[in-house]
């Protein structure tokens, strides 16, 4: 992240959109490593390659083949370039609060003491089986030292050895981790949310708008899944071109009006793009 920051002309530069390989990345390093060389004003949008629910393999390119373990930031100038962004989730939280006692980075090892897995294998039941797959349907939510906000972890992998989940993410210790479960129309409201949140103000509609949800939301709204995508349409207006992508992970600032990306798991991420004539 920080080499790919420092390899962008920081001259007129507005925004930047980065896209990552997805299994072999800790998307809040690549964040933290992307902010600490860009200018203060300058956004971080974008996210992690996602391979349905296989785990496999992910790939990214740009003006080249496709290739596993690559980032790519595409940095966008000029003062006509009017962007916005927002990213909701729309999960229910159930259970306690936990306290995460043992972490490194984005691997955690235990909540209140207990092995992260077997508190997982317990509350997923049969689902355990399918692993770390089914896990995309029961994200972690996982308290900002501020205590004010809450992002959303998704899990990537597990070891059965010592009984470690590793998620898209970093899970610092000390922090306070709740269990997560799907709410099919509070997940499509919150599309709309997103929609809303990257809408920059004034009456023209934007004239590009990118939409990163992540895979586990297909998963959760199966046949279902074309609503979000028409919330956002409706939020958004038909003059707005839409594309995207699912997910492992999405880069987004926690608010439309701060500038710091954060690395988010399960929600819609948009990223809105208008010119302004010259």
């Amino acid at each position: 992240g920080t080499r790919l920051a420092e390899a962008l002309n920081p001259e007129g530069l507005a925004h930047v959109f980065v896209l990552s390989d997805g299994l072999n990345v800790n998307g809040s390093a690549l964040a933290k490593g992307l902010r600490s060389k860009l200018p203060p004003a300058v956004a971080v949008t974008g996210g992690l390659a996602g391979d349905q629910a296989r785990f496999k393999e992910t790939v990214v390119f740009l003006d080249a083949p496709a290739e596993k373990s690559t980032i790519v930031a595409i940095g966008f100038y000029g003062d006509a370039l009017q962007i916005g962004y927002g990213s909701q989730g729309g999960w229910d939280s159930f259970g306690p609060d936990r306290v995460v006692t043992r972490s490194r980075a984005n691997v955690v090892y235990e909540l209140d003491g207990q092995s992260i897995l077997q508190l997982y294998q317990k509350y997923l039941g049969e689902q355990a089986d399918g692993l770390p797959a089914t896990g995309l349907l029961f994200p972690l939510s996982v308290s900002l030292p501020d205590g004010e906000e809450r992002l959303v972890r998704t899990i990537l992998a597990i070891n059965a050895t010592d009984g470690s989940m590793t998620f898209a993410g970093d899970v610092p210790e000390g922090s306070l981790a709740r269990l997560m479960k799907a709410n099919v129309e509070r997940l499509v409201d919150g599309a709309a949310d997103s929609a809303r949140q990257s809408r920059v103000a004034g009456p023209k509609a934007p004239d590009l708008a990118m939409l990163i949800s992540c895979v586990g939301r297909k998963l959760v709204l199966k046949q279902r899944v074309d609503e979000e995508v028409e919330s956002v349409r409706e939020t958004l207006g038909q003059e707005t071109a839409l594309t995207g992508f699912y997910s492992y992970g999405e880069i987004c600032p926690v608010r439309p009006t701060q500038k710091q990306a954060e690395l988010h798991n399960q929600t819609m991420t948009i990223t809105t793009f208008s010119e302004r004539a010259g």
